[in-house]
């Protein structure tokens, strides 16, 4: 029974496939675009949250708890003792950790002491092997292999310099921020890097037998609030909050290009089950079963989507690769460990999975087209047959469905569910299939009217199209998805950088800015050098200097960045913040915070927060709930006096720079820069805006490319539509060859059915995209948490105007196709 399935497949299923390559590499082809956006899209977080992760590893060993800093100021070494004698820790092993360098010159710096042979990690091995060079060596370190220095070479670290006892090899350091590492003693560390006292973590390795759980509530007692106790992995969670919206915009993306290829796969299976009309009507004729001719045809289906999604994501891998190196500055930044490009392991299975489900769905309901027909009704057009109808309950039952899901939407979208709300974008794109299923009708009569305005060879092909609803719904929706979602979408990710770039506008009211960090980046340290600030004050020129301070630091679960500043009514960076409030901070009567961090803290203006520190936990008040552009991380708005104090953090790490009145612009900057170390950054406020600007449109440019890859899927959905038109008619163009139709009216009749589907489908994803970019404005307000203006583009009908004119290319092969065949040829199809 096997075989004789194996040999039934392979005459009657596989053997088409071969004998009809094009159709074959066009479906497997948009098969494989589909599996390589999601491969791609699910490389890129994977590779961020995969590197923090590998390094996690490689420096946890077998320690089960970890103690973090609450910001990179670390937290006081004082609190070893009581660490490591907590009841049930094994080992306590202290680290300072830290970067140096910026760029693809990055390094992860780490110090330890002898301990550290009790975790068994990547760095333990090697720390322990080279103990004596790192002891004979003076200010000896160990570096990894990728550092391209050698031994002897001098390593700059903060204000002093060290130098290689040892280079660790490949293999030693492989997990360790790729080879981009420098190690050596705790004391010599915390002594360069001036954080003598300091420590940023402890790995914890737990006796055996000891309850996890309730070591770790007895750990955060003994560090009183001043550390965070979690797992190791917990650096893990954070990056992938860095990544999420990134994650999610392009996914949806990519979804989108799934569902057009899924009904691209639906047309060229209704396209092989015409060409094969004779064969399956004569072997129900002689007794075969509906039952295993679907199997096959699911199988052949599956087949292809197991093909395409397969070479599809070996090059969604390449693509993946490829844009890691253009990840937006701020989000590398805010990831401890280098990324290195990995495919996660689920993301390829992933993929293919996506890709034979869609076409299995797909090729049923072609499948379901045929097979429920008589023997002999098989023998008549597909589409020409009582099959074709679709069921009245059906379609109610569809009207239904998309009303609801249109009502979800909406909730969902007004909802301040956080990034959930970008649910609705995809509900809403649902709920509109459902409802254009539910008036296939009214589609096929206005494709159906769209033709006929074409004249006489319109009117043959608006015949046909009425001949053929089910498919001229299904490649009107392929139109109208890549339509919609380029006006959708690509509508509310402008509206997104554009609202985005306005809230950062104010920080070109300031002249200068003075940053250890380039402009694209958050200023959240190393902290600028000692009386900087009031150096730069008696620059002639300069009128006020403003110093800021920022810092990730954990809150809950999370992260979030901790901006202090001097409050004052004048300070453009406050913008958003009420005056009143403004008074309020600069007495340190509390905190202003952003809507994400209030959503996921459950908090409104007037509750108390509780704010770990390296002081201790902190209470104060939520002095307002702001909306502020928060890609990365939520926002903690406070004194910079209050900072400084609470999180033993002194100095600053931004300076904003005012020019005198009648100042010469260019004479004070170069004042300026001669003042302030080489290494540090000094931009002027429209350099800061455009690079911020730049950053959020960097992040959104991957999303619109995707888009347009959607859009040429819909191109190719059109040309197979079109070509199995004709494939069908053959006989009917034979017969108007022979009777005199010349070639010319053939070929616009074809063109008037793509007329007719493409500006039906076109029209329908202008209205839908409307509306729908409307709901993602509002989604994507609450997902980044601000506040963004919803401004139909004037681009809206150019949009639609060039989504239509690629996919009306595709009706040109088609075109030529039912023009060019021979007489004598297109009679004998049958």
């Amino acid at each position: 029974m096997i075989a004789a399935a194996i040999d039934r497949l392979r005459l009657f299923n596989f053997g088409e496939l071969l004998r009809h390559p094009g159709r074959t590499l066009m479906s497997g082809a948009v098969m494989g675009v589909s599996a390589a956006l999601i491969v791609a899209v699910l490389s890129i977080s994977g590779s961020v949250t995969g590197s923090v992760d590998k390094l996690t590893k490689g420096l946890a060993g077998t320690a089960e708890l970890e103690i973090t800093g609450i910001t990179d100021a670390g937290f006081e070494q004082s609190l070893l003792p009581r660490i490591a004698a907590t009841p049930g820790v094994a080992t306590a092993v202290p680290m300072l950790r830290g970067t140096l360098g910026a760029g693809p010159d990055r390094a992860l710096l780490i110090g330890a002491d002898q301990t550290i042979g009790a975790l068994g990690s990547d760095l333990a091995g090697p720390m322990s092997q080279y103990t004596t060079k790192l002891l004979g060596t003076e200010r000896g370190v160990l570096v990894g292999a990728a550092m391209g220095l050698r031994e002897g070479d001098p390593v700059p670290i903060g204000a002093g310099t060290a130098k290689v006892a040892a280079v660790l090899n490949s293999e030693a350091t492989d997990r360790l921020n790729g080879g981009h590492v420098v190690a050596g003693p705790l004391p010599l560390i915390q002594l360069l890097t001036d954080r003598v006292g300091k420590l940023d973590s402890v790995q914890i390795v737990v006796k055996p037998g000891t309850d996890v759980a309730t070591l770790r509530s007895a750990l955060t007692e003994a560090v009183d609030g001043r550390a965070v106790v979690a797992e190791p992995s917990l650096r893990t969670a954070q990056a992938s909050g860095a990544i999420q919206i990134m994650r999610y915009s392009t996914l949806m993306s990519s979804a989108a290009a799934l569902i057009v290829s899924a009904f691209l796969i639906y047309n060229a299976m209704s396209m092989a089950v015409a060409q094969r009309r004779t064969t399956l009507s004569l072997l129900r004729a002689i007794g075969g079963k509906r039952a295993p001719m679907v199997r096959d045809l699911l199988v052949e289906a599956a087949l292809l989507g197991l093909i395409g999604g397969a070479i599809g994501a070996g090059i969604g891998a390449l693509m993946g690769r490829f844009a890691i190196d253009r990840l937006p500055a701020a989000i590398v930044q805010s990831v401890e460990a280098r990324t290195e490009f990995q495919v996660p392991n689920y993301a390829i299975p992933v993929a293919i999975t996506a890709c034979v489900v869609a076409t299995v769905l797909a090729a049923s309901i072609a499948a379901r087209q045929v097979y429920k027909v008589a023997p002999v009704e098989a023998l008549a057009p597909v589409e020409a047959s009582d099959a074709a109808a679709t069921s009245t309950v059906l379609r109610w039952v569809a009207l239904a469905a998309g009303v609801l899901l249109g009502a979800v939407a909406v909730v969902i979208a007004f909802l301040d569910l956080g990034r959930l709300s970008l649910g609705a974008i995809t509900t809403s794109f649902t709920a509109t299939v459902f409802l254009c299923f539910a008036a296939t009708g009214p589609i096929v009569r206005g494709s159906a009217a769209i033709a006929r305005w074409f004249g006489a060879p319109g009117a043959l092909g608006a015949t046909t199209l009425e001949r053929a609803p089910r498919r001229v719904w299904a490649t009107a929706m392929t139109v109208m998805i890549g339509v919609a979602a380029v006006v959708a979408l690509g509508g509310a990710s402008g509206n997104m950088v554009t609202s985005a770039t306005d809230s950062f506008q104010s920080l070109g009211d300031t002249d200068l800015y003075v940053s250890p960090s380039p402009a694209e980046q958050f200023p959240t340290g190393p902290v600028l050098p000692d009386g900087l600030a009031a150096r730069v004050a008696n620059v002639p020129g300069v009128e006020r200097v403003s110093p800021a301070q920022m810092a990730f630091a954990t809150l809950g679960s999370g992260r979030v960045m901790l901006q202090g500043y001097p409050p004052s009514t004048s300070d453009t960076r406050l913008g958003a913040v009420d005056r009143a409030v403004i008074d309020r901070m600069e007495r340190r009567e509390g905190v202003v915070i952003t809507r994400d961090v209030a959503r996921s803290l459950s908090l409104t203006a007037g509750d108390e927060i509780t704010m770990p520190t390296p002081s201790g936990d902190r209470k104060t008040s939520v002095l307002q709930v702001i909306p502020y552009f928060t890609a990365v991380s939520g926002v903690v708005m406070m004194n910079l006096d209050q900072m400084r104090e609470w999180y033993q953090r002194p100095g600053e790490t931004i300076l904003s720079i005012h020019y005198a009145p009648g100042a010469d612009p260019d004479a004070v900057r170069a004042a300026v820069r001669a003042m302030v170390p080489q290494e540090m950054h000094v931009d002027t406020g429209a350099a800061m805006v455009d690079a911020i600007s730049s950053s959020v449109q960097q992040g959104a440019a991957m999303s619109n490319m995707i888009l347009w890859i959607v859009v040429l899927v819909a191109t190719v959905a059109l040309l197979n539509t079109l070509m199995l038109s004709v494939l069908e008619r053959r006989r009917e163009l034979g017969v108007l060859r022979a009777m005199g139709t010349n070639r010319k009216f053939l070929l616009r009749s074809v063109l008037a059915e793509a007329a007719g589907i493409g500006f039906i489908g076109a029209a329908i994803g202008l209205v839908v995209g409307i509306a729908v970019q409307y709901l993602a404005t509002v989604a994507i307000g609450h997902a980044m948490t601000i506040d963004i203006v919803y401004r139909p583009s004037p681009l809206i009908a150019v949009y639609g105007a060039v989504a239509l004119g690629l996919a009306l290319l595709g009706s040109i092969p088609p075109a030529l196709r039912a023009a060019r065949m021979p007489i004598v040829a297109a009679l004998a199809v049958d």
